[in-house]
């Protein structure tokens, strides 16, 4: 890699661009509607917009792939955060997935802060030669974006601009998804402003978008706010993924992304480490796959699971309570392959992708370092033997925090 120092809005770096956090998350599904009664109706992902992968798909195999709708969904105010797109119409319509069969990823999506790091960050992965699959900028979610890959297939994008769904709820209308770009743009870009004003100008409704349905009565006092569950999402993360070999991943998300190694342990013999893009712990954790049949996970994805954060220890406490009376059971895994994460339980969707339910997690401050682990807060497995009241971490209401009402 190449050691020229780069102008990063005023601060000489490595590379031209700086991950801010992990943005937004996605996967592939056998079924988008049944994988939306979990995500959604029950964890609480409001869909934001859907997209229609048929025109995508050949031909001679449409008839096999079956429904072709995929599903943009936000727990906030960007336009998505979590993405569920209907795994066979992907997979007949990008060539990307042929190598990869455990591919279950649809994408790993990491915030810069300016459009000009994007634009730079084209340029410096192909001086670098390395690859990218896309570029240019998408409707839905109007955001700016490269696309490189891991070398274990995982997509990841780098991505400036995510569209913002404000009071009214509604997401841009279709009619603004006319232009499109295959390619980072020309710099200086007129501003997102501009374009809505053009749009005006053209005598387009603005109130067209998608709005989001309010399957569930609310009905549960969260935090002083009635709201349809017990619980907030308020943060995506961290994703978990399985490598063949942890030295070629970790060269690439430290490397070549620029995320910063925050700790490693050895489980079992197998080498495990854990990556952040700002001062969270964690926002990816990477493990051998040898691991997988250990743990006794499904041999058919290298997803190990995801994080979503909840706003509070209580709000925790009463997702369980919530989706234990929805009929969902919890698995139980090794804390040891958690570092910094505090309670936390874990539940399988309906693919069998793990998913951990958190609401602590420890904060790295100005010297880099981890919380010593004698120092770390020590906790029941079994959620039916958690304390209504627990004591605070000095870093337990630290890190991102999440902007807007709750709903």
């Amino acid at each position: 890699m190449s050691e020229n120092s780069y102008c990063v809005e005023g601060v000489s770096l490595t590379r031209p661009f700086q991950i801010r956090r992990l943005g937004h998350f996605g996967i592939n599904v056998a079924s988008v509607d049944v994988a939306l009664d979990f995500y959604s109706r029950l964890l609480g992902f409001e869909i934001s917009d859907e997209l229609d992968f048929g025109p995508r798909v050949p031909e001679a195999v449409k008839a096999q792939v079956g429904p072709t709708r995929g599903v943009f969904t936000r727990h906030g105010t960007d336009h998505h955060s979590f993405v569920l797109f209907p795994k066979r119409a992907v997979e007949a319509s990008n060539p990307h997935y042929g190598p990869y069969p455990e591919l279950t990823v649809n994408q790993i999506t990491w915030q810069v802060s300016s459009l000009r790091e994007v634009v730079d960050g084209f340029k410096w992965f192909s001086e670098q030669g390395l690859k990218i699959l896309r570029s240019g900028r998408d409707t839905p979610g109007s955001n700016w974006h490269i696309y490189p890959a891991d070398p274990d297939g995982h997509v990841n994008e780098l991505y400036y601009g995510i569209e913002q769904i404000g009071w009214a709820g509604m997401s841009k209308p279709l009619a603004m998804h006319g232009i499109r770009y295959m390619q980072p743009p020309e710099l200086p870009h007129r501003s997102e402003f501009s374009e809505v004003n053009a749009a005006l100008e053209q005598g387009l409704a603005l109130d067209g978008g998608y709005r989001r349905k309010m399957p569930l009565p609310e009905t549960f006092d969260v935090g002083g706010v009635l709201l349809a569950r017990p619980f907030k999402i308020t943060k995506i993360g961290p994703v978990r993924i399985f490598v063949k070999d942890v030295n070629e991943a970790l060269d690439f998300y430290q490397k070549t992304l620029g995320l910063s190694l925050t700790e490693e342990i050895i489980y079992e013999g197998h080498r495990c480490v854990f990556l952040r893009a700002n001062t969270e712990h964690h926002s990816l954790a990477v493990y051998p796959i040898a691991l997988r049949n250990v743990l006794g996970l499904t041999d058919n994805s290298s997803l190990f699971g995801f994080g979503v954060q909840l706003g509070s220890y209580a709000q925790l406490r009463d997702a369980i309570a919530f989706l234990t009376q929805a009929g969902l059971q919890f698995k139980e895994l090794p804390q040891a392959l958690f570092p910094g994460m505090g309670h936390h339980v874990w539940l399988s969707d309906p693919d069998g992708n793990l998913v951990q339910l958190y609401w602590e997690m420890e904060q790295i401050g100005w010297d880099g370092k981890p919380r010593p682990a004698n120092l770390r807060r020590s906790w029941n497995a079994d959620p039916t033997r958690w304390q209504a009241e627990i004591s605070p971490q000095s870093d337990s209401y630290s890190g991102e925090v999440f902007l807007g009402p709750l709903n």
